[in-house]
């Protein structure tokens, strides 16, 4: 798939996550977990790479996407302020079904997994997603090195670097994400 062609059907994704996401829940956070979540478990080739960052996998494009899909005023973007700070709230925008019909096959052949990740992560907190997407990461660096982790272990790793929740927490996460089939290196 050439440049452009991924460019539409990245459009199209976004626009259909946010088109399915709850009312007033979906955020710059969650939109970049659902697409880590689509893309590295699902296996749906949006061709982002993602990092882990401070609040979990990023990759910058996914924003640079949404800037884009915010200009074509596919979703809208405002500020939204709670009692830790800022966050922001994406809707749909005028033209957001131009955006999918740009991407269409791409989202046609897609649309499972996209149904998927809003039923698994759709209704979680931006909290949540980064934790949850911060173990999935960490699960598949090691798989991807053929490590063969505990629970515990995973659970130290990610609280290493996520030290703000509490290991009991992280260790329930992933043994939840473990019963759902989505970790690789533990079981």
């Amino acid at each position: 798939m050439d440049w452009n062609e991924l460019q539409k059907a990245r459009l199209a994704v976004l626009a259909e996550i946010v088109t399915k996401a709850p009312a007033a829940s979906v955020g710059r956070t969650a939109l970049m977990k659902l697409c880590y979540f689509l893309q590295e478990v699902k296996g749906v080739p949006l061709g982002y790479r993602f990092t882990i960052y401070s609040y979990g996998p990023f990759d910058s494009s996914v924003l640079s996407d949404l800037g884009t899909a915010v200009n074509l005023e596919g979703i809208t973007s405002r500020v939204v302020y709670n009692p830790v700070g800022y966050g922001y709230q994406l809707e749909p925008g005028p033209n957001i079904e131009a955006l999918k019909a740009e991407g269409a096959g791409f989202l046609a052949s897609h649309q499972a997994s996209v149904d998927w990740a809003m039923a698994e992560f759709g209704q979680k907190s931006a909290s949540d997603l980064e934790l949850e997407s911060t173990a999935v990461f960490v699960d598949r660096e090691a798989s991807s090195r053929r490590e063969h982790l505990t629970f515990d272990s995973l659970a130290d790793r990610v609280r290493g670097l996520k030290p703000h929740f509490q290991r009991e927490y992280i260790l329930a996460r992933t043994q939840d994400l473990a019963s759902r089939a989505l970790l690789k290196s533990v079981g």
